[in-house]
């Protein structure tokens, strides 16, 4: 790994690792930091490029990310990690359990989608048109470049297909908001192809674990509490 990512860590015991989604960083898990550092080892991490975590030389990439992950998990000494991944947080929670499927007990995947097909048009459209016109300005604007490369992330990745997630053995918690920008059926779809996977659909949008923190944490609460 080429950068040190920043990152706060709250509570003992088992490590439960919280990745924001994109353009964010761990200060959006306000509100789950506080309440499951009670139970669990709570690490929240600024992804490359985000919040306090340095760019780097690496590619922008869910993969990089995905790689970013494991470096942060190997120089901490954590073997094994529950995770919870928000929007792409999700979806590098999703890669780097494909791609390391050992390092991982359980996972939650928030707002998450195996490609842009996934998200509504009516969000994904203007994402599109947002990274064309950063992209035309990334010559010569620092700003238009970081937002280009930010947008390019929802606009050409991730990129999984529904067969790859059979071979998750991991217990996993697919959760939503009923007007969530992920299309239902796309989220629904990720269930029936996980071996041990679990639907929650909660009232609200993209945002359940800022907006509704309270019904957010205890659906997740339940599904830890499981053996």
């Amino acid at each position: 790994m080429d950068i040190s990512l920043h990152y706060i860590e709250e509570g003992q015991g088992k490590p439960l690792i919280l990745l924001h989604g994109n353009g964010e960083d761990h200060t959006y898990f306000v509100h789950q930091i506080r309440y499951f550092s009670r139970m669990y080892r709570v690490i929240a991490i600024d992804t490359r490029g985000h919040g306090a975590s340095p760019r780097g030389t690496a590619p922008f990439s869910i993969r990089q990310f995905a790689e970013d992950l494991l470096s942060f998990m190997d120089t901490h000494q954590l073997e094994q990690a529950d995770i919870l991944g928000f929007s792409d947080g999700g979806n590098i929670a999703l890669t780097f359990a494909l791609h390391y499927p050992e390092r991982v007990d359980r996972l939650i995947l928030n707002g998450a989608n195996l490609d842009s097909s996934g998200v509504k048009s009516s969000v994904q459209v203007p994402i599109v048109l947002g990274y064309h016109m950063a992209s035309l300005f990334a010559k010569v604007s620092v700003r238009a470049r970081k937002n280009a490369e930010l947008l390019r992330l929802m606009v050409e990745e991730p990129h999984i297909q529904l067969e790859e997630l059979r071979k998750l053995s991991h217990r996993t918690l697919v959760i939503a908001g009923t007007r969530d920008m992920i299309r239902e059926a796309h989220t629904r779809q990720m269930v029936e192809f996980l071996p041990h996977g679990e639907l929650a659909i909660l009232p609200g949008d993209h945002f359940l674990a800022k907006k509704s923190p309270e019904a957010f944490n205890h659906r997740v609460e339940i599904f830890l509490s499981k053996d």
